[in-house]
């Protein structure tokens, strides 16, 4: 039976672990950003606050039992987690690898390589880099030898029989086409067979797959490299800013509607060969950076149904995947998860839309 399956992308980031300690204090977690955001200007929606499912700790099962459990009553097809790979070294895998360890934990999963350098980004220091992403024909063969532990359970997710895994920034790679060469060939000789490797494309990196001998790209939403033009700040703030009185966040950061967002997307949407489509309930990273944040202002469960409305009628009828930006990424304001303010309404949509095609 042909299809839209959703995906929703999975930040395993909801433990404490010794490098965050290091980097950003004792017992970091991802919710301690979510917990300290302050709303910017009149009807910001800060802090975003769990509901549901609580401030949960990821190494726990009951925690991802819970989550798995919520996104099958509400009909999404699996996640896809982000993994974190530096030349051998592992960042957040804890959840993952328990989670592979317990049969229990019966929900399709895949892999997005997040291969950026890490770096303290998130506090608005992006050149303080932590971790280096380097590549080499080496770590080619070591990484791919790696993931396959992964492509090899029963629950991973497939496209014709071939394990899906998707890398989020392509043109970061000396040679990307030489190294999905390179594992392509070492699955097949450990027997794993066939990959279906994608690329997210919302990086100025928009080529055809096959170009670079890839099978696939996702729409990656929201799509950085095609954001409209700031929003204008109100008169009453200009003003206000101008006399010394209150500093506007229209100055300094980034403040877009999302609701024109969704406009121009669905204006722009056609079907393209080889490319799954993709969709956020919002963008908001303000949680995360002191300045110079990002913010779809007006995020709205009913403005994010009417996307998704527009991209079943445009896929009806197509077996896909469709990803979902994101199930948990609390910090930056993008949760298909319960939280105070909308309940369960983005779940309840998400549900009601693709059941009814």
């Amino acid at each position: 039976m042909e299809q839209i399956k959703p995906i929703a992308i999975h930040l395993p980031q909801f433990h404490p672990f010794a490098e965050n300690d290091e980097w950003w204090g004792k017992g970091f977690t991802e919710w301690t950003n979510v917990t300290k955001a302050k709303p910017l200007f009149k009807g910001h929606q800060q802090p975003h606050l769990p509901a549901d499912l609580g401030f949960y700790d990821l190494r726990l099962s009951a925690a991802r039992m819970a989550q798995m459990e919520l996104a099958k009553a509400y009909g999404i097809y699996g996640f896809c987690y982000y993994h974190y790979w530096f030349n051998g070294k592992r960042l957040m895998q804890e959840p993952i690898d328990l989670m592979l360890k317990n049969p229990k934990e019966d929900f399709p999963f895949m892999l997005c390589w997040a291969n950026e350098n890490w770096t303290r980004r998130w506090d608005g220091m992006d050149k303080e880099v932590l971790i280096h992403q380097d590549y080499s024909q080496e770590d080619d063969i070591a990484h791919i030898h790696f993931l396959c532990r992964f492509f090899s359970d029963s629950r991973y997710i497939r496209v014709d029989g071939k394990p899906f895994f998707v890398i989020y920034r392509p043109a970061l790679f000396p040679d990307i086409k030489q190294t999905l060469a390179t594992w392509r060939s070492e699955a097949i000789r450990m027997g794993i067979g066939q990959l279906h490797i994608g690329f997210m494309n919302s990086f100025s990196f928009n080529e055809a797959p096959e170009t670079y001998g890839f099978d696939c790209k996702i729409d990656f939403q929201p799509n950085f490299s095609a954001l409209p033009r700031q929003e204008f700040a109100p008169l009453r703030e200009k003003i206000q800013t101008k006399l010394g009185i209150k500093k506007s966040a229209y100055y300094g950061n980034r403040i877009l509607s999302y609701d024109k967002y969704v406009d121009k997307t669905i204006n722009e949407l056609k079907t393209i060969p080889k490319t799954y489509p993709g969709i956020t309930p919002g963008w908001d990273n303000s949680a995360r950076r002191a300045s110079g944040s990002t913010i779809f202002k007006d995020a709205t469960p009913q403005a994010y149904g009417r996307w998704l409305k527009h991209i079943c009628k445009t896929y009806k009828n197509q077996d896909t995947f469709l990803f979902i930006n994101a199930w948990n990424e609390w910090a930056e304001g993008n949760h298909l998860e319960p939280c105070q303010k909308w309940s369960r309404q983005y779940l309840e949509i998400t549900k009601d839309v693709l059941s009814n095609g």
